[in-house]
């Protein structure tokens, strides 16, 4: 959370953990820049205290912290044994609920720690009863649910590696996904719920069943063709025993987006998971026992295991599977509302669709009890972020990071003033993050490519299939060895009283490059979509064979609104106004909609490829897309541009 007043900043668990380190440690860094950079030259030292401050069993003043600093190869605490799962319900307070689990229809079930906590039990044995043993995948296609929650920590208790998806991931992705790991359990659901239509999933169950042939158990939710249901496998009391597990035994298997091939799985440990998100939620988000914590997210995305970890922190996890925007605009902000959430996750796009709907969160609902408005995805453009501070009324933590290590490498922080729209705040602590040229070497108030340079406990301890680390050296280290490269655009400046502050300007992978100049798409797409006729645009850049450069707009517009030449004309000034005549494309094309990952994240490279002439099965996985039918304009205009 970014501080807006002293006092927020005193009460904050960073100054808690700043006076900690003084009083046990002897440390007393002045301020946000001089903690963070102890954090990344005393690696050991800072991770060993995030344990110790927390209360992490199993991490204490003896402790081994970093075996190896190597990247890829970090080995990180060596001796400790732990559990994500019982560090989590260690944190179980009686006189509130674990879960708060609200529907489209507004019925709110809350979850106390000890419902939370029997289910858990309960599905481990169950899960034990299947065969399942350290190691083992336990998988979900399955929503935004308690017993997705459930099926987690009943895995992690065990030792068993878990993976899952939302059901809006065709069952072809999902066993696109879930065959790689050869799983021994499925969770999943017969019939869901979205913008007031029931969706029958029957069917898909049993193609994606089908698909999974190593599978010893199924537990459908809303059972029907005797498969095994929730009660069943929940309805017999267990011990609870959770398992003792070396701090890097794998928890979970988190997915890249799948659009350039087979998804590959990120494995994650148990403790590195842990110490990361202890640090970005309890030191940078400020979550606190007793708070309630609400991204809104589907199971598909990183931010629903940060919700789950908020947990971790003693807070409140508010679930909600549906549509933000159903039955009405305002529903997102209603469930904060009754909620009394602290802190609200969401994507630029919910933000910018609100903006533009002139919706006024503060004035309509009681946010009074909101502390932070947390906010990833993409890019956040400036005149957005001003709207949100205005009619929100809260401070923003912009964040930028990655599902690669389950955490933020950017972002707020209490201390610091926060940055103006459209800047984020500096690197988190315990994160080497910086830009580089193309040659590697730092760069300071210029675009570069971002780079890690030393190791976080939260980087995948190995891509799934990959036991050579072949495709891990290849993903992240090949351009710039011993240095992690996130793929990012990214701009470090300083602030007027010497805070860092980050921009991102969009994927390094994406960008333009028009006449040997570099442009971010970010800043294209923050002045096109400030125009009430324009949902949503897309820009690529196309090398032509003979040596040229094209680079078309695709723009998504309003029901009504028509590419004429005044709109493009219109379009055109607002580019160059807002960037330069460089950011202004060669042509504009109005088409029905715009292709995204099942994230939310544009595809534009894909839809290069697509102008250039490859074949559609080539550039993308029609699973990894929330609107496939839509790749085949692109097909056919780059067709056309080739005729």
């Amino acid at each position: 959370m970014t501080a807006v007043s002293p006092e927020l900043a005193t009460a904050s668990r960073l100054q808690d953990f700043q006076d900690w380190l003084s009083a046990e440690r002897g440390l007393d860094p002045a301020g946000y820049a001089a903690l963070w950079s102890w954090s990344v030259t005393d690696l050991s030292g800072f991770w060993s205290a995030v344990g110790e401050f927390f209360g992490v069993e199993g991490i204490g003043p003896g402790s081994e912290v970093l075996r190896s600093s190597a990247m890829p190869g970090a080995r990180w605490f060596p001796g400790t044994r732990l559990n994500l799962a019982r560090e989590l319900f260690r944190q179980a307070d009686p006189t509130r609920p674990a879960l708060v689990c609200v529907d489209e229809s507004g019925s709110v079930t809350p979850w106390s720690w000890d419902r939370l906590a029997r289910e858990t039990s309960a599905l481990a044995a169950w899960l034990r009863a299947q065969g399942v043993q350290a190691g083992d995948r336990v998988v979900g296609w399955v929503g935004n649910r308690p017993e997705a929650l459930v099926a987690f920590l009943a895995s992690a208790s065990l030792g068993a590696v878990w993976a899952v998806c939302n059901q809006d991931v065709s069952a072809t992705g999902a066993a696109a996904r879930f065959a790689q790991l050869a799983p021994k359990v499925l969770l999943t659901s017969a019939s869901t719920r979205f913008a007031g239509r029931d969706l029958d999933h029957a069917a898909a169950v049993e193609d994606l069943v089908t698909a999974l042939p190593s599978l010893t158990g199924v537990v459908v939710l809303g059972a029907g063709g005797g498969r095994t249901s929730w009660a069943e496998a929940t309805g017999t009391a267990a011990s609870g025993d959770i398992a003792d597990l070396p701090f890097e035994h794998p928890l979970w298997v988190l997915f890249s987006s799948g659009t350039t091939g087979v998804p590959k799985g990120l494995v994650h440990g148990h403790g590195g998971i842990l110490l990361t998100q202890l640090a970005a939620l309890g030191l940078h988000f400020d979550v606190r026992p007793g708070d309630r914590f609400f991204w809104y997210c589907s199971t598909s995305w990183v931010m629903w295991n940060l919700q789950v970890c908020s947990l971790l922190l003693g807070a409140t996890a508010v679930l909600y599977d549906g549509s933000p925007t159903h039955p009405d605009p305002d529903a997102l902000w209603r469930i904060a509302a009754q909620q009394r959430v602290t802190h609200l996750g969401v994507s630029p796009g919910l933000l910018a669709a609100a903006q533009k709907q002139g919706l006024a969160p503060a004035s309509e609902h009681d946010l009074s009890a909101l502390r932070c408005l947390g906010v990833t995805g993409a890019p956040l453009p400036a005149a957005t972020a001003a709207w949100a501070r205005e009619q929100v009324g809260v401070a923003l933590n912009v964040i930028s990071g990655g599902t690669d290590v389950a955490t933020a490498f950017v972002g707020g922080n209490p201390l610091d003033p926060e940055p103006p729209p459209g800047r984020m705040g500096p690197p988190w602590l315990g994160v080497a993050a910086a830009a580089v040229d193309a040659a590697g070497q730092p760069v300071v108030g210029e675009v570069g490519e971002l780079v890690i340079t030393a190791p976080l406990p939260s980087m995948p301890l190995y891509l799934w299939d990959d036991a050579d680390m072949v495709r891990y050296r290849d993903t992240y280290f090949a351009d710039f060895p011993g240095r992690w490269r996130q793929g990012d655009w990214v701009t470090f400046s300083q602030g007027p009283e010497g805070q860092v502050w980050v921009e991102v300007h969009g994927r390094s992978d994406a960008t333009l490059n028009r006449n040997g100049i570099r442009l971010g798409t970010a800043e294209i797409y923050a002045a096109v979509e400030a125009l009430p006729d324009v949902v949503e645009a897309l820009v690529v850049g196309v090398e032509r064979p003979d040596g040229g450069y094209w680079m078309p707009m695709f723009v998504h517009l309003r029901d009504g609104a028509q590419l004429d030449e005044a709109l493009a004309g219109r379009l055109r000034t607002a580019i160059r106004a807002a960037t330069s005549p460089r950011h202004v494309p060669d042509e504009f094309h109005a088409v029905p909609g715009l292709p995204h990952t099942l994230t939310g994240k544009r595809l534009e490279v894909p839809v290069k490829r697509l102008l250039m002439g490859h074949a559609r099965e080539e550039v993308v996985a029609a699973s990894a897309v929330d609107r496939p039918e839509l790749l085949d304009r692109f097909a056919a205009i780059g067709a056309a541009r080739r005729g």
